[in-house]
């Protein structure tokens, strides 16, 4: 793992090699400070030579500042270079998802991808950070600490020895503890954000509602386990500073205890005990830093594995390799022998579906909720693949396109109509980029939006809040379908695009359709009647079988579900 993500560290590579020749310099800087100070205890105050300790004050001063400003510039290499390495890992997450099908994204959550592309990848741009400034200084101070404080008096330096055993076994064995509980963690982060975003997103429902007191119940037990999840990570690793304490504590008293005989011996000047000291303490922390950077490594590894688990995502949909540059041009579309069904499901949603639909046909969809009709759609631009049979566009299996070109030839209105921050012009040149403005109103205007968006004050420079939140459902239907105009692509996809606006309204954007865009291939999917009663054939849905195809006056003479929708829409039907 650490080899690949160290991928993304290639460009800082010289901010690196800068870490480790400044930590190397702070390091040494500190370990002079006690040597310095133990010349000025055993010989500068017995002699009472105020020149020589004033001499090797000022060095000690001018030590201690060059180590400080060593430590800034480690500071400011270290941040650059983690900084860098989560945007380059970050960004290499979100080209990634951006390659990912509706079965991938289905499969993670977006909750969860935004946690991993946030909080984790966070938590590794501290762990690099913290890791560039500690894990390189502390193995350093702790040899040379230890080789100094060994030449000082090698038998007292055996007390460190197993003073740092004893760390190192502590630590390890917190750290094997703690570590399944970081990952189990992170996967309660998950659902904490995918209930804060569930609730935003619906907030407007949630106070027609008046759920607000449920949605407070849901978000109270997933914030708990995120809670527990943490408390039990805590709870180990709070054992972490106490035990580095009480070694450190013991140590600092045995090396008193014993270096306080050898002082009185005169085996060891006053100076030498205390240098000592000094250097101990130096170990220790270094031992003590060692083991609390491994503790937020343990955490990082877990976070690195989920950013690793979506950089390793095979998507689900894939340009085949024999597939070449092609463009779809006449629109014909032709369904054979089709099946499908979702990724984990054991029943299919569609079973034996067959039509063939001639450029320049409009195809109207019906059946009842959870038919099919939105899966029998989402296979012309292979948002989806079939799980058996084949799906024609111009004659060519849309497996044998390239996505890119498949889905530039197709103009879509999904179900669940989404806008973006930014102005409606903006969000109408989704369609064609280039557009002149003259081309925009044209497509607003067939989609019957150009008369209210004159009338806000911005016009077509209005801003749109989030999701399109600042205009009606029926409105942002309207821009949805001027969006898609504006690709004049030779299939039109027509997803439920038309259930928030009032008949009067959509029987003109249908009528605008049949003389603007009459040489395109346009598929409706509708529940009502109106909306696909004028279609060159209508196709009904049940069950995820075709139970009817033909035009209206065919299925209302031959197809018994259609006579029933029909009945139940037409004016005194029985609902």
């Amino acid at each position: 793992m650490i080899k690949r993500l160290y991928a993304y560290l290639e460009e800082y590579k010289r901010n690196i090699f800068y870490c480790v020749l400044l930590v190397s310099g702070e390091v040494l800087c500190e370990l002079m400070l006690p040597l310095i100070m133990s010349r000025i205890v055993d010989k500068g105050i017995p002699s009472e030579n105020l020149g020589y300790m004033a001499l090797l004050g000022g060095l000690m001063a001018a030590v201690a500042v060059l180590a400080m400003v060593l430590g800034v510039l480690n500071a400011k290499y270290s941040a650059e270079a983690s900084q860098g390495f989560a945007a380059s890992l970050r960004s290499a997450l979100y080209h990634k998802i951006q390659t990912f099908s509706f079965a991938n994204i289905d499969a993670f959550s977006g909750a969860s991808l935004v946690t991993r592309m946030t909080s984790d990848i966070t938590q590794l741009q501290n762990s690099l950070m913290m890791g560039l400034r500690i894990l390189i200084r502390a193995p350093i101070m702790l040899v040379s600490a230890y080789i100094i404080a060994a030449s000082i008096n090698f038998r007292l330096s055996l007390v460190i020895v197993g003073a740092v055993f004893l760390l190192v076994i502590g630590t390890v064995s917190i750290i094997r503890m703690a570590g399944a509980l970081f990952t189990a963690m992170q996967k309660r982060l998950d659902a904490l954000n995918g209930t804060v975003q569930e609730n935003l997103i619906a907030i407007r429902v949630v106070k027609a509602f008046v759920r607000e007191g449920y949605e407070r119940l849901k978000f109270q037990r997933v914030n708990d386990a995120l809670v527990q999840a943490s408390m039990k990570v805590g709870t180990i690793t709070s054992f972490m500073m106490p035990m580095m304490m009480l070694i450190m504590g013991g140590t600092t008293v045995g090396v008193i205890w014993f270096g306080g005989g050898y002082v009185s011996a005169g085996a060891m000047g006053t100076g030498e005990l205390m240098s000592f000291i000094s250097y101990i303490m130096q170990i220790l922390m270094s031992v003590m830093m060692f083991a609390m950077i491994s503790v937020m490594i343990t955490r990082a590894r877990a976070c690195g594995e989920r950013a690793l688990e979506v950089l390793d995502t095979v998507p689900t949909i894939l340009d085949g390799e024999a597939s070449a540059p092609r463009r779809v041009t006449g629109g014909k579309v032709e369904f054979r022998n089709v099946s499908f069904r979702y990724q984990g499901d054991e029943q299919d949603v569609l079973s034996g579906i067959s039509f063939t639909v001639q450029p320049g046909e409009v195809v109207g969809i019906i059946g009842g909720t959870g038919s099919g009709k939105t899966s029998l759609v989402s296979l012309i631009p292979r948002f989806y693949d079939v799980t058996e049979g084949e799906v024609l566009v111009d004659g060519v299996d849309v497996r044998a396109y390239r996505q890119k070109d498949l889905r530039d030839g197709i103009g879509m209105v999904m179900q669940k109509n989404n806008l973006f921050s930014g102005t409606i012009k903006e969000n109408i040149l989704w369609g064609k980029e280039d557009a002149a403005m003259e081309e925009i109103t044209r497509a607003a205007r067939a989609a019957q939006a150009h008369s209210f968006v004159e009338s806000f004050p911005g016009g077509y420079e209005t801003e749109l809040g989030q999701g399109g939140v600042n205009v009606s459902g029926g409105q942002k239907q309207r821009l949805c379908i001027a969006r898609a105009m504006m690709k004049n692509a030779p299939v039109m996809i027509l997803d439920d695009s038309t259930s928030a606006v009032d008949t009067a309204t959509e029987a003109k954007i249908r009528q605008s359709f049949r003389e603007d865009y009459r040489d395109t291939t346009i598929f409706i999917v509708a529940q009502r009647i109106t909306s696909v009663q004028d279609a060159d054939k209508i196709i009904v849905l049940d069950g995820g079988e075709i139970s009817g195809l033909g035009t209206h006056d065919e299925l209302m003479k031959t197809n018994t579900i259609y006579q029933e929708i029909c009945l139940s829409q037409s004016e005194g039907g029985v609902a």
